[in-house]
């Protein structure tokens, strides 16, 4: 990416162009489910703590995991397989910042009604689905909390699920936004802001919003603003 912001003329191969539109598809479906899956680790972590290491064994563990990435990959396959296909009639700048979806069918010069249920689909098995497994799971975790008489308990229990939540919100927000109206009149420029920010700025910004559960990184980012207001001041 950096490499192409120097770069006069971006041109890519066609198939580059759908290894990218692969592995971009498979990589992100692949996050979400994983996020469905970190939200019922939470779930038990909140919800049945005593019971946490027996419900969540390095079985159950692994299942999730495989079972995130084979949906992921075959779910990038099938949608790569049926947008790659479209003929374009010569039709070949991409409006785009990368080989999406939604760039891709824009190009299409005969009926896309096989891609919009495809497309549709893959929002719901991708992205819907696991939203709603993601919502069950903290309408469940928030009730757990509420039942904690203490103040220290509610915010430990809350602290656990923070991080998560947070990248979550992120996450499912901008990608629902973008995957669930194929048919949108958005334009390709409010398209393109809405890639980037959940294909890189989230991304970029999980690291650190999951570090800051880590009390020396909490330490050292309260010293840092604290040195940056006194200079101001």
């Amino acid at each position: 990416m950096l490499a192409h912001f120097l770069m006069e003329k971006k041109t890519i191969s066609f198939a580059s162009c759908g290894t990218q539109h692969f592995f971009a598809l498979a990589l992100g479906g692949t996050e979400f489910l994983l996020l469905a899956a970190m939200a019922y680790d939470r779930y038990v972590a909140v919800c049945d703590p005593l019971r946490y290491t027996v419900v969540m064994s390095p079985r159950l563990c692994m299942v999730l995991a495989g079972v995130s990435w084979f949906v992921g990959v075959v779910n990038s396959a099938v949608e790569t397989a049926v947008t790659m296909r479209l003929p374009t009639c010569g039709h070949n700048v991409l409006n785009h910042v990368a080989c999406e979806t939604l760039a891709l069918v824009r190009l299409a010069c005969v009926d896309i009604t096989l891609n919009q249920v495809v497309i549709l689909a893959s929002s719901v098995v991708v992205l819907l689905g696991p939203c709603c497994l993601v919502s069950l799971s903290y309408a469940h975790i928030v009730a757990a909390i509420l039942r904690i008489r203490s103040t220290q308990g509610r915010r430990k229990a809350f602290g656990t699920c923070a991080s998560h939540l947070t990248v979550v919100s992120m996450s499912y927000g901008m990608a629902l936004f973008t995957h669930m109206e194929p048919t949108s009149t958005a334009s390709a420029e409010q398209d393109k802001l809405v890639v980037v920010f959940y294909a890189v700025v989230t991304p970029m910004l999980n690291p650190i919003i999951y570090s800051l559960r880590n009390k020396d990184v909490k330490g050292a980012l309260s010293r840092v603003l604290m040195k940056s207001f006194e200079s101001k001041t």
